[in-house]
């Protein structure tokens, strides 16, 4: 069995024996040290490790259009501070990888918004001139297929700052609702262009994907309430293009304590999570599916520090999560970017134990 057909029987709760071995990322400073531990430089990393990307994608371009031009304001050995080509001043260190410092923002209130939303709007120019080839690529790749389906929440924290989005939540509600609605209607704009294009080649995606990283490590940075009230639509809008289209897995990417929302994601249309991060909230896939049971679906859930420990360390996670694995509906992978205080050796041996898992 193929990679994609063992993803489509896993998250439907088909027949299937085994884990697809996935190598997703690491963070620069892992190469490095790997580099000094026999890692090649310049090779393939899925070849290396003999491991299969998370899958492939096909989107359109829901970013903003025209993009902001970027311009540099400061700039020493050290760092760079610049307008990036989302409005946002920022200072970036060229020496350490790590999360940008957020400076000054081009939207900041409401009356910012009107001269925003005209950058988010439907436009042939969003998707690509080579569709069907795209299309034809991703469906021969052997992998599951993602359809892109944008932010609701987090591309608007990106744009405004944590405090610029929390002030305009409460003092301008109807504001934000709009900005969400504004991102559903594109991204279902774009699902109606592509899908029908997708469909004619003889391919429907296995799920739509979008990306928030809205929760920190003590839980999210929009309460369930004002999710419910403002965001909710945005989601439900998209899981239901999403389902005339005949795509009924629909997921997100959020690090963080995601727990509090999981209901709220749940009722909106979401059934797919990742990653799900023991080392943040002492989270588990286990937990997760005695809480929301089958409906939703888990990739991820390995905690991503034990690989700097041990061969028994390894065993035992994964141990821990054989028969959640058995049942279905999760998909077993590190928990976020491999990190540098992981052994080349530690992370060849965690590929190669789950290569041989059987149940």
């Amino acid at each position: 069995m193929g990679y994609r057909e063992l993803f489509q029987q896993i998250m439907h709760f088909g027949e299937f024996d085994q884990m697809p071995v996935i190598h997703w990322a690491t963070w620069p400073e892992t190469l490095e040290r790997w580099y000094q531990e026999g890692y090649p430089e310049e090779c393939d990393p899925h070849e290396y490790f003999n491991a299969v990307p998370q899958w492939a994608k096909l989107d359109a371009n829901l970013s903003l259009l025209p993009e902001f031009e970027e311009q540099t304001l400061e700039e020493t050995d050290d760092y760079r501070i610049f307008r990036a080509i989302d409005g946002v001043i920022q200072q970036d260190w060229k020496n350490s990888s790590c999360i940008p410092h957020y400076i000054d923002f081009t939207l900041k209130e409401a009356k910012d918004w009107p001269a925003f939303k005209e950058r988010l709007q439907p436009d042939p120019a969003r998707i690509p001139d080579d569709l069907e080839q795209q299309i034809r690529d991703v469906d021969g790749s052997g992998l599951p297929v993602v359809i892109g389906t944008a932010s609701m929440m987090g591309w608007i924290r990106n744009w405004m700052g944590v405090e610029n989005m929390s002030y305009l939540m409460y003092e301008n509600p109807e504001v934000y609702s709009d900005m969400v609605k504004t991102l559903a209607d594109l991204t279902c704009w774009s699902l109606d262009e592509i899908l029908p294009t997708a469909r004619k080649v003889g391919l429907v995606p296995d799920l739509g994907f979008g990306w928030e990283d809205i929760c920190g490590k003590t839980g999210p940075l929009v309460s369930p309430t004002i999710f419910d009230q403002h965001v909710a639509r945005g989601y439900r809008q998209i899981r239901d293009t999403l389902d005339s289209h005949g795509i009924h897995l629909y997921g997100l990417d959020s690090d963080g304590m995601v727990e509090p929302l999981i209901p709220n994601w749940m009722n909106a249309g979401i059934n797919v999570m990742f990653p799900l991060e023991p080392g943040t909230w002492g989270a588990t896939p286990e937990r997760v599916r005695e809480r929301f049971g089958r409906e939703l679906r888990v990739l991820g859930g390995f905690d991503k520090l034990v690989l700097e420990k041990d061969h028994a360390a390894i065993d035992a996670e994964l141990a821990s999560h054989v028969e959640l694995m058995k049942q279905g509906g999760f998909i077993l992978m590190p928990d976020h970017l491999i990190t540098p205080g992981t052994p080349l050796a530690n992370y060849k041996y965690y590929l190669e134990r789950v290569r041989t898992l059987r149940f």
